[in-house]
């Protein structure tokens, strides 16, 4: 369904099976074009601060280009797909973003080629034939009817790619060179939101690494593919042991631990909902065990610019007391409540000796056992325990506080 100020705008055509509901704008607009444009950009740069909102965006960009759908979706050097579009294509980019045909979409590198600094038609980058034998148009788009495209890509600093998609249904018109010249006229607009989101994302990422130093652990946050976005001096100071090696990948020194390590991104990456991976490094020369955990990183779905995977959090093995409760709450946004049953869940008391120890009853001990699971992504109370072990704060001793 169109969301917010659409129902009284647009009137629905019924698509062919497997295509696109298409919306026609009936009803002129009521600004003048020079506010219409002021007011899409200011949603360009709400979007940026506030993820949640770029599938509206979406829908304001196709209400103004007279299109069927709006999409914007980044693309990196492994052809990983993040996306946001408007409702009516979801469905058929959540398919395409995992299938092979994203690799065989030539558009973006034409546009580069043949149109880096403008809104181009792909029917002016493809002739006739070559779109009839393109397995995106004759796989993907055809069979949801659609007959026309028109789109930006640009590199943002990072060398992602960025490509805003703009598509029109069987039956209606190809895009016109005044529409072009419209959304041309928000190049830098689009530009600068998406430069912006990346900017906070990073720095959002940044401020994770150094909230976690602060309560003393050594940790970083990793992208997508494993790479590292941002690390603490904690952590730097592990190296050798662990380190940032060529092309920002994680480094680790032990060969056991590097396997285990490329095992456990592979399997976060493969999850729907990840869940905390923990991998052994064994100590050597007189250094202390450490042990690896990966926790998945909770942003916005619509968050398309942050490349913040999982939070690797390292602790050393041997240390010894209950966690610290600012550490726990902190980590893993425990409640104080949930904190003090995930407290005496890490010195091996089970739930039945939680309840007694805290005055709570068996119920709701284990209801906080549940949610303290959850958010902590384990799956069974060894694995807790394991992830819960050496996390007292620094120059505590055991009892934490």
């Amino acid at each position: 369904m169109p969301q917010r100020g659409f129902a009284t705008s647009f009137d629905a055509y019924t698509p062919p099976p497997g295509g696109v509901i298409v919306y026609y704008n009936v009803r002129k607009s009521r600004t003048t074009s020079m506010n219409a444009q002021s007011t899409l950009a200011d949603r360009l740069y709400e979007a940026a601060l506030v993820p949640e909102l770029w599938t509206e965006t979406c829908e304001r960009l196709a209400e103004a280009a007279g299109s069927t759908t709006a999409s914007i979706f980044t693309v990196d050097e492994r052809g990983t797909h993040r996306y946001v579009t408007t409702p009516n294509f979801a469905d058929a980019f959540a398919e395409f973003a995992v299938s092979e045909h994203r690799f065989s979409n030539r558009r973006p590198a034409l546009a580069m080629q043949h149109s880096p600094f403008s809104f181009v038609r792909t029917s002016d980058l493809m002739t006739p034939q070559a779109m009839a034998e393109d397995v995106v148009t004759r796989e993907v788009l055809v069979p949801r009817g659609i007959d026309w495209e028109a789109g930006w890509v640009f590199q943002e600093p990072t060398g992602h790619v960025i490509v805003i998609s703009l598509m029109r249904a069987r039956g209606l018109d190809n895009f016109s060179d005044d529409v072009l010249a419209k959304f041309d006229a928000l190049k830098p607009d689009l530009a600068r939101a998406a430069y912006m989101s990346s900017r906070l994302a990073f720095n959002e990422a940044r401020s994770m690494a150094e909230t976690l130093a602060m309560l003393g652990l050594p940790a970083a946050i990793l992208g997508e593919n494993g790479q590292v976005v941002a690390a603490n001096p904690d952590l730097e100071a592990l190296a050798p042991r662990i380190r940032t090696g060529a092309g920002d990948r994680l480094v680790l020194d032990h060969a056991g631990a590097r396997g285990l390590m490329d095992d456990a991104i592979m399997r976060f990456k493969a999850q729907a909902v990840p869940t905390v991976q923990s991998v052994p490094m064994l100590g050597r020369d007189g250094q202390p065990p450490l042990i690896l955990h990966l926790m998945p990183v909770r942003r916005a779905a619509r968050d398309i610019f942050s490349r913040s995977m999982a939070v690797l959090a390292v602790t050393q093995v041997g240390q010894v007391g209950p966690p610290d409760m600012r550490v726990l709450c902190g980590l893993f946004d425990l409640t104080p409540a949930e904190a003090r049953v995930a407290r005496g869940i890490a010195m091996a008391q089970t739930p039945e000796m939680v309840a007694a120890s805290l005055g709570i009853s068996l119920e709701t001990a284990r209801s906080h056992l549940k949610r303290i699971m959850h958010k902590t992504g384990t799956t069974r109370q060894a694995e807790l325990v394991l992830l819960l072990s050496g996390l007292n704060a620094p120059g505590t001793g055991p009892g934490g506080r």
